[in-house]
């Protein structure tokens, strides 16, 4: 009887130390992925309040577009960068009420240029069987202007016909974010604000 009882409080002592360092694996892992989750915000939190301002020029003239444009301002926002989003930011539609051509021309391009202007990146989407217009226009006073200027590019567009881009759009860029599919884009462009400021 004595034997029994001590072969089971060996076994249950056995399995108590097995139970106990099945637990503290458990809560090591959990403290590993809190530590990831927690690193991922801290990177984050410590670049807010860098407090450089980004011109985020796009076409914006269906549903489709305003939303990603959102999205990938979400995700500059996140790290810190002040955005200008026209869509978002610029002069709403009740001031432009009543307004003739000629003044609704000058209010916006006078706006726009002038965030351009006061901006120290531009971020341009260059989506689009050709690149936006007003897009280019705000590039141009960029980089005349001496600013770092980005692109992404989602659109499948270009590589059905087989051309290429401007050179005179491509050259300005410091870097150009090119997937086809927009959340691998977006983080792409995640995994490089962690590596580098733009």
């Amino acid at each position: 009887m004595n034997k029994r009882l001590k072969m089971a409080g060996a076994i249950l002592l056995c399995a108590g130390m097995l139970l106990s360092s099945v637990a503290y694996a458990k809560s090591r892992d959990d403290a590993q992925n809190i530590s990831a989750e927690e690193a991922y915000k801290a990177k984050i939190m410590e670049n807010i309040g860098h407090g450089k301002k980004v011109y985020f020029a796009s076409p914006m003239f269906n549903h489709a577009e305003k939303e990603f444009n959102l999205e990938i301002v979400k995700v500059l926002e996140d790290f810190g960068y002040q955005v200008f989003l026209p869509q978002r930011d610029g002069i709403e539609a009740a001031k432009l009420e009543g307004k003739t051509e000629e003044e609704l021309i000058q209010m916006i391009f006078s706006l726009d240029a002038q965030e351009v202007k006061k901006a120290d990146i531009v971020f341009m989407n260059i989506d689009g069987r050709v690149p936006d217009e007003g897009a280019c226009v705000e590039l141009g006073i960029a980089y005349g202007s001496g600013k770092r200027c980005y692109g992404l590019k989602t659109d499948t567009h270009s590589v059905e016909l087989g051309l290429d881009m401007n050179p005179m759009i491509s050259g300005c860029m410091i870097k150009l974010f090119q997937n086809f599919d927009g959340e691998k884009l977006k983080e792409e462009i995640r995994q490089y604000l962690f590596k580098h400021e733009l």
